[in-house]
């Protein structure tokens, strides 16, 4: 079922942007020279998962870590190593998974991309940017941004919730947001932390999580009006933007 991508209003960049849609893929992209036929990228990728799926029915549906095969795509390969490193299946990265393709495709003919897919975000850009935080029924939503320095780019910013969207989930936090030089990973791991957030009392197990993989750069958690965050990033309050 389709769900109206609102937050997308709340957007603010001077640079290009287009909205792709294929299927279920829902891409908000940004970009400062040329699309370059992200289309057929976007159809590209969708076309390897596809014909992955009828080879390997498992990889849609399975909700634990999948063997890699010497056969597999580099996608596909790239997606269960995130898995497993996440404990979860193979499709909780495929959101970043297309994010991430479709941006360092793009990146080739561009200084800077921002690829928006369903929450999850790939970005290469040259200048600092400020990441709004939507956090479903949680007072805190849309009231706190994610200053990220340029050093850190390329990067993924992804999010899962327990309370919004169509995406599996059994936890109940209204916001985990995992930032990552690996956006497949940043996925897979907001899916497996927000499994875990049932209560305010988890959200140090989720920060732990994060906390323990080296290729985390940092985490916020949100379960109603409460907040975990560490890293090596900026919270700030929307006032201050």
């Amino acid at each position: 079922m389709y769900e109206e991508r609102t937050y997308r209003e709340l957007v603010n960049t001077n640079i290009n942007k287009t909205t792709l849609i294929i299927d279920e893929s829902d891409l908000d992209i940004y970009y400062d020279k040329d699309l370059n036929n992200a289309e057929n990228e976007l159809k590209s990728i969708r076309t390897i998962l596809k014909n992955h799926i009828k080879n390997e029915p498992n990889f849609f549906k399975s909700l634990i870590p999948l063997k890699t095969n010497e056969s597999d795509h580099p996608i596909i390969k790239k997606m269960k190593k995130a898995s497993n490193i996440a404990n979860v299946g193979p499709m909780a990265s495929v959101a970043g998974a297309i994010s991430e393709t479709v941006g360092k495709y793009l990146s080739k003919y561009n200084e800077e991309v921002i690829i928006e897919n369903g929450g999850d975000i790939y970005i290469n850009a040259k200048e600092d940017k400020n990441i709004l935080i939507n956090a479903s029924k949680s007072p805190l939503s849309n009231k706190l941004y994610i200053k990220i320095k340029k050093e850190h780019f390329p990067l993924g910013i992804c999010t899962s919730s327990g309370t919004k969207g169509h995406s599996l989930s059994f936890g109940n936090a209204d916001a985990v947001v995992v930032i990552s030089k690996d956006t497949f990973l940043s996925d897979a791991l907001a899916t497996a932390i927000c499994n875990k957030i049932k209560t305010k009392d988890d959200i140090n197990l989720g920060i732990d999580i994060a906390r323990n993989n080296k290729n985390v750069l940092g985490i916020i958690i949100i379960i109603d009006k409460y907040l975990g965050a560490w890293g090596d990033i900026e919270l700030k309050k929307i006032k201050e933007w």
